[in-house]
């Protein structure tokens, strides 16, 4: 399935430096060189690559101004070449260039896997199959759940961060970045802000936490529904308490609200569980109590407000042409208003 477009403008790399560099750095890479692009993403730009019959994958920070410690390579490939062998879904990385001289920026290679992501509706090819949205559905609760349950010190990755703390750095993290992103002011965010502060959950395990774990973040095969079998976007892992994953996921999800319209912050539509339905899969696939979800979901809503706002201010100011990203400054302010909502302390 083509998954893959030409270069978006504005968003070209030196080609020719490149290739020259990716053929000394990784000899193997023979047969002629051409590229494209993956035009799914909103933030990190995606890149198909090939020599000859062999594709690979170069994922870089987007273009300008990025806020510190957003967007992270070094990290992505820390990741992805010590994960890979105890989370299948995790794609194999081989190389790491941290010399901006070849594109302007850290950057990472990676294998290329095809298949399946689901964005706005059920995949026309999944909608032959019984039950296709729960178990889809199902499957993403589970290799969620598989992640968190990864041994992290087997796993080669304890030094992936500090656990100790890791919420409250995260609240001020994000408390800062808003600050670095807005471009006027807003009460909703201040007041959840001020409201999460008031009674932060204790972590319950620490696992490795991948920071944007949701459907158009992984990949299922065609003919199969019931597994997830690529899991992509690693630049924000780290340790830490496995529900600010699950909290994410939860704050795009499709659902109803009581005036009978569907939740704006979901881009997903049709009939999809309830957040019921996955809490409950989740639970039995990690052993973890949700009782604070609402808390996590709240929180993350904060973080989706940061993250939509931030690129509507790259947008704002020029640095990039993707039109999709013109609406996200009401989408932020949409985010920050559910969260009050959900927290409603």
């Amino acid at each position: 399935m083509q998954d893959y477009k030409n270069i978006r403008p504005g968003e070209e790399l030196p080609w020719p430096q490149l290739e020259a560099y990716l053929r000394r750095e990784i000899p193997e890479l023979t047969g002629a060189f051409s590229y494209a692009q993956f035009h799914g993403g909103h933030a990190n730009l995606t890149y198909l690559l090939r020599f000859g019959d062999r594709e690979l994958v170069l994922r870089r920070p987007p273009f300008g101004k990025i806020a510190p410690g957003a967007h992270d390579m070094k990290r992505e490939y820390k990741v992805l070449s010590a994960l890979h062998p105890s989370f299948p879904a995790a794609p194999n990385a081989f190389h790491l260039c941290t010399d901006h001289e070849v594109i302007g920026s850290d950057f990472v290679v990676m294998e290329r896997r095809e298949g399946v992501v689901i964005r706005t509706t059920l995949p026309e090819n999944f909608t032959s199959f019984e039950n296709a949205p729960e178990r889809l559905s199902d499957a993403l609760m589970k290799v969620c759940a598989d992640l968190h349950l990864v041994d992290v010190a087997a796993a080669g990755l304890s030094d992936l961060g500090k656990p100790d703390g890791f919420v409250d750095r995260q609240l001020k993290g994000w408390a800062k970045r808003w600050s670095l992103a807005k471009l006027q002011e807003n009460q909703h965010m201040d007041q959840l802000m001020e409201n999460l502060l008031k009674d932060v959950p204790k972590p319950q395990r620490i696992s490795i936490v991948h920071g944007d774990l949701k459907f158009d973040n992984c990949q299922f095969q065609a003919d199969n529904p019931d597994e997830v079998s690529s899991v992509f976007d690693w630049d924000m892992a780290t340790l830490g308490d496995p529900l600010i994953d699950l909290g994410g996921l939860l704050s795009y999800w499709p659902e109803m609200l009581p005036n009978g319209q569907q939740m704006p912050t979901s881009m997903m539509q049709g009939n999809w569980p309830t957040k019921a339905w996955l809490k409950e899969r989740y639970a039995e696939h990690s052993g973890l109590d949700l009782s604070r979800m609402d808390w996590y979901e709240a929180f993350a809503c904060y973080k989706s407000a940061v993250i939509t706002q931030q690129l509507y201010a790259r947008f704002v100011a020029g640095k990039t042409k993707d039109k999709r990203m013109e609406m996200f400054g009401e989408i932020s302010k949409v985010f920050a208003r559910l969260g009050t909502t959900i927290l409603n302390v």
